[in-house]
């Protein structure tokens, strides 16, 4: 088993809360981007590292296991998990996958995808899986607390008003992107805190840095398409024969503080299987779930002879 660093073109939008922005590879291979590496300074934490990269807390704790995310040691070198394989979805619209944390938006003409961290539902208020659409868009928006909410607030000794004004008080931020789920109570939205985004801490919305919600508040139009998926296990054949995996870890179902183990599916193991991929190396990569694609092995790629047409053989 091995990281992989090839040399894909890639870009980054110029903000310090960026999205990064890869061309998406023509010959039909799902991986994207290339790792990178941060050597700390000192006073440096997660949060603000995770900002210059376009990267969530949980991406960087995920391959960086046994690092202090608040007081990292000045001189660590850190993996930036810029490297992954795109979601075996349709890629139009919006993506989001929950267990990476990360919203994918396939730009109109199929050559680049944007990648944002996000903000998702915390345990007892998860963000659901869904194939829906936007049904609507709105600057600086109002909000308009739930009943739960009102309640979960009120237990806290704060007493929230029945709708929320526009501005800085406002935790919707300036950007909101309704969607057409349920009875509408779903948004993609933008933030008023510093801290947050990448980890799991909404009330079931999807929240993006300022920039970036602002950023694709002006790409995306009413209807065009959102996924919700949640798999922590990503896979592929690549055109060049090299087989690979990336597992994050799964989303936790209650409080406990240990991280819940990922079991090898029945799918997984027909896929190993199949390609007679190494048995160790997958163990170990569900083991670590750092996030990171691993390459399994490499596929014998068959060339076809091409065999010059002859009218006399017909």
């Amino acid at each position: 088993m091995k990281y992989i660093f090839p040399f894909f073109t890639w870009l980054i939008l110029a903000w310090p809360a960026q999205a990064n922005m890869y061309l998406i590879p023509e010959d039909g291979s799902r991986l994207i981007g290339q790792l990178q590496t941060h050597e700390v300074t000192r006073g440096e934490h997660f949060h603000e590292i995770g900002r210059i990269y376009g990267i969530g807390m949980l991406e960087l704790m995920e391959a960086n296991p046994g690092i202090d995310p608040f007081l990292p040691e000045a001189g660590t070198q850190l993996i930036i998990p810029t490297m992954m394989l795109l979601p075996d979805v349709k890629r139009k619209g919006i993506v989001i996958n929950l267990a990476e944390l990360r919203l994918y938006y396939f730009h109109r003409g199929g050559k680049e995808v944007s990648v944002f961290p996000i903000g998702i539902g915390r345990i007892g208020r998860a963000t659901p899986v869904m194939t829906t659409s936007i049904s609507n868009k709105r600057a600086n928006p109002t909000w308009t607390p739930t009943a739960n909410t009102r309640k979960e607030y009120a237990a806290k000794g704060i007493t929230l008003p029945a709708v929320v004004q526009a501005g800085p008080e406002n935790p919707l931020g300036l950007y909101a992107l309704r969607l057409a789920y349920g009875r509408g109570e779903y948004l993609i939205h933008g933030t008023n805190k510093d801290f947050g985004i990448g980890m799991r801490v909404s009330a079931g919305c999807i929240r993006l840095e300022p920039p970036n919600i602002e950023w694709l508040f002006n790409q995306v139009k009413q209807g065009d398409s959102v996924k919700i998926i949640n798999e922590p296990v990503k896979r592929s054949v690549e055109p060049s024969g090299e087989i690979i995996v990336e597992v994050h870890s799964p989303l936790s179902k209650t409080e406990d503080s240990e991280p819940e183990q990922l079991e090898i599916s029945d799918e997984m193991i027909a896929f190993v299987t199949e390609h007679e991929t190494d048995v160790a190396a997958v163990i170990n990569a569900f083991d670590k779930m750092n996030g990171l694609p691993l390459v399994l092995g490499t596929k014998q790629v068959e060339e076809v002879e091409e065999i010059e047409y002859n009218e006399e053989l017909f």
